[in-house]
């Protein structure tokens, strides 16, 4: 009987080893993940456009919603060069980072003076910026493969001066000027159409 309960206590330990491994794989997983996320960050948190293109496979593509999309190393390493030398002081911070095995959801703050070099096409107006945003990592063999990126285009718009501020007389005037323009067209489309 000693030998039964001994043969049946070996095989419950191997059995919650088996359980165990898959677990552990994961956790491994999103540690790694994890990881590859944290370095990216630091690496635009030292406005390091070079050292973050690294983290990249060279067919990886990014998608910054109020931008648009960049494919591959040099065109992401291009774009963030570009926004380092329109913000040279600008600071990436970290608020929130939930991990998975192959995402990885980055909740972020930016700040900077926009007074380096244009960007975009827009002249530098050396006001202050403040952004949050959120970025949705996807690693493939410790190389991020994707990633979307959200923030307020509009806000952004606001800080440097090129939208009026929400709310102010300009703000109002503009968007009663589009509202009366959409009215028309309406209006011009239902005449054509009836």
């Amino acid at each position: 009987m000693e030998q039964t309960r001994t043969a049946e206590g070996a095989k419950d330990k191997a059995a919650a080893e088996v359980k165990e491994k898959p677990q552990r794989k994961r956790i491994t997983r999103r540690k790694a993940v994890e990881e590859k996320a944290r370095s990216y960050f630091e690496a635009m948190d030292r406005r390091d456009a070079a050292g973050m293109a690294a983290h990249w496979r060279e067919d990886g593509v990014e998608d910054v919603v109020p931008v648009g999309l960049m494919r591959g190393r040099e065109e992401l390493r291009d774009f963030f060069a570009s926004m380092f030398a329109a913000m040279p002081d600008a600071r990436t911070t970290v608020t929130r980072l939930v991990a998975g095995e192959q995402s990885c959801a980055v909740e972020w703050r930016l700040e900077g003076t926009f007074d380096g070099a244009p960007y975009m096409g827009i002249e530098p107006t050396g006001k202050h910026v403040e952004l949050r945003g959120l970025d949705l990592l996807e690693v493939e063999d410790d190389e991020l493969v994707s990633n979307t990126a959200y923030f307020d285009g509009a806000g952004f718009a606001r800080q440097i001066g090129m939208l009026p501020p929400d709310g102010s007389g300009a703000d109002r005037a503009m968007k009663s000027a589009f509202n009366a323009l959409t009215k028309a067209r309406r209006a011009l489309a239902e005449r054509r159409g009836g």
